[in-house]
């Protein structure tokens, strides 16, 4: 009967253990909760109050953005601002590989429909890389695999295209693919008249900086100085409106101006080019420079090359590059310097034989002929080498030497061109028996076509020499327009009268080549010269043919100097001659020149 009674309290100590154990558990999981509300509470207080200003700074570093403000490259314009070269806004396209491949395009809704994406108007069935570089490639221009293979690497950094114009950055911007593509300012230069000047205006590297032509030439005025912005950025790349921190403008470098008439280097380039052409000669140069200031107008050769291209950037002028003898031409110094000594007058008398031996040497005329009665103006006239050194008899090698620098041989243009050759002047010391004899008629020294035309022009500009210039002024970024004085100083080389009585001797050499290099309606003084130069095998086989003329010669306005490479007919006159008339003729009409009044004091050339 007793053991019946005894159940219930079995059951009732069970119960009690098992409410027991559920309340030992509770109280173990309200700790455990309490414990992690602890840590939470301190993680909590010890960022607020201990790490949250250093964490407030990493985030907003992490946010903040700081993006380069290109400066423009200043302008290269002509002498009457007829732009040559710019640059022009570009971007260089950047994509965010890690971004991209992340990338999920956005559904079109009422809510989205500002920034969604599509193509055709239709949804992307894809995602990452594939779906970015088909929203990018066509607006790009780009094959879609090719974008992707960029697409598809690492980092999150890599160029995707440079020189984009504005209107494809904004095409861009409107696909709303912020922090995975997005564009940085540059600028592209542009040269709009193709070949012309190229070689001389030359042309900038990829960073922007001039490495050649007159690009290298001024570069340090030519370039501007970068500015920058600092402001925070959203999750997409985007600017956060008003957080700008910090800003400095970019300042644009300045404008250079060139003495050069674009349209007068224009004509001379083709001029040139058909005078090449019918002349099968190898190539061809030209110089044009104004008397009254020593501005180079036109500065031209015949090579054929895209400005701002590869090959200007490793090439430099021939107008400046190419060294010779320049023959005959040598003879107007020679007469200067014997005039200028007071050791002949121009109408002075000699008889002069074909040929002259001198020391074991023999000299000798271009052509054969007897021994003829000229002036010293008709030995000019007549060209002869046999002449000018019995002329030159009491003429001393440190004389010749003087006057040969006087005239600016071996000296520097002081244009300061890139790859300009000064050429070269031995010291008269070093001058064997026959080069100082062929001194005196153009040989046995180099010049560049811009130093016969500045010697030239000391007979124009009445026995005075004025330095050359090719660089005519700039203007910085706030619109200052500032001259540039010519590098040398103006100096006298021969008298007043010594250059007039040349300037006359040269008019009728002028008269000698009248049917073939003669300007309409003006009188010209001119010298021609031909020497014999290196060929491909190193030995003198080639032929250098050029001529000098002062136009017009009653009131010099103009020094034109051609030069052409193994033309047919060899001789300056017949060669150089017509295509310097040419150039001339174009001169006077442009510039509107009065025509001449006929010569009335020509020095008698024979007796």
């Amino acid at each position: 009967m007793n053991r019946p009674q005894g159940r219930p309290n079995a059951a009732r100590r069970t119960a009690h253990y098992g409410h027991t154990q559920i309340i030992k558990r509770a109280v173990w999981v309200a700790l455990a909760f309490a414990l992690v509300l602890i840590v939470f509470i301190a993680q909590l207080v010890r960022v607020q109050l201990f790490e949250g200003h250093e964490m407030a700074m990493k985030a907003q570093a992490n946010r903040t953005y700081k993006t380069v403000l290109s400066a423009k490259r200043g302008k290269i314009t002509d002498v009457n601002g007829t732009v040559l070269a710019q640059s022009v806004e570009r971007y260089t396209i950047i994509g965010n590989p890690e971004a991209a491949q992340a990338f999920k395009p956005t559904a079109c809704t009422k809510a989205t429909k500002d920034y969604c994406q599509t193509i055709d108007g239709k949804p992307l069935n894809t995602s990452g890389v594939a779906a970015v570089s088909q929203l990018l490639a066509p607006v790009l221009g780009m094959n879609v695999s090719e974008l992707g293979g960029k697409l598809s690497g690492t980092g999150q950094y890599v160029v995707l295209k440079k020189d984009v114009t504005p209107e494809v950055k904004r095409k861009i911007d409107a696909l709303h693919l912020g922090g995975i593509v997005y564009g940085t300012r540059s600028n592209e230069r542009l040269y709009s008249n193709g070949t012309l000047m190229g070689t001389l205006l030359g042309g900038v590297d990829a960073e922007g900086k001039g490495v050649s032509g007159i690009e290298q030439l001024e570069n340090s005025l030519l370039t501007g100085q970068d500015g920058y912005e600092i402001y925070q950025v959203g999750n997409g790349g985007e600017e956060i409106p008003g957080t700008m921190t910090d800003s400095k403008e970019a300042v644009n470098g300045q404008n250079v101006t060139l003495t050069i008439d674009r349209d007068v280097q224009w004509q001379v380039e083709q001029i040139l080019k058909e005078a090449q052409k019918k002349n099968n000669a190898a190539w061809g140069i030209a110089v044009v420079e104004d008397v009254q200031t020593g501005e180079i107008r036109a500065l031209a050769d015949t090579d054929e090359v895209q400005a701002g291209s590869d090959e200007a950037k490793l090439n430099v002028s021939r107008a400046v590059s190419e060294t010779f003898e320049p023959g005959s031409i040598g003879k107007v110094f020679t007469m200067s310097g014997l005039l200028q000594e007071g050791l002949h007058h121009m109408g002075d008398h000699f008889s002069v034989p074909s040929t002259i031996n001198i020391a074991g040497q023999k000299y000798e005329d271009a052509e054969v002929h007897g021994t003829e009665n000229w002036t010293l103006a008709g030995i000019l006239k007549q060209s002869s080498n046999v002449g000018t050194i019995m002329a030159s008899d009491n003429y001393s090698d440190a004389l010749r030497h003087k006057y040969l620098t006087k005239f600016g041989v071996g000296q520097p243009s002081g244009l300061n061109l890139p790859g300009e050759s000064k050429g070269i002047l031995r010291p008269a010391n070093q001058w064997d028996g026959r080069t100082r004899n062929t001194v005196l008629f153009g040989q046995g020294y180099t010049m560049n076509a811009l130093q016969i035309t500045k010697a030239v022009s000391v007979i124009a500009n009445h026995g005075v020499a004025k330095p050359q210039s090719i660089i005519k002024a700039t203007t910085d970024a706030q619109g200052k327009t500032t001259e540039i004085k010519p590098a040398g100083e103006t100096e006298r080389v021969i008298d007043e009268s010594v250059a007039k009585d040349v300037l006359n001797a040269m008019e009728s050499v002028s008269e000698g080549y009248s049917k073939f290099a003669s300007v309409n309606g003006f009188r010209v003084a001119a010298k021609s010269g031909t020497a014999e130069v290196p060929g491909a095998n190193g030995k003198l086989t080639s032929m250098i043919s050029d001529y000098s003329a002062i136009i017009p010669a009653d009131n010099p306005r103009f020094v034109v100097t051609v030069a052409l490479k193994d033309p047919q007919g060899v001789f300056g006159g017949v060669t150089a001659g017509p295509v310097t008339a040419q150039i001339g003729q174009f001169l006077m009409q442009k510039y509107e020149v009065p025509n001449s009044p006929p010569r009335t004091d020509a020095i008698p050339t024979e007796w």
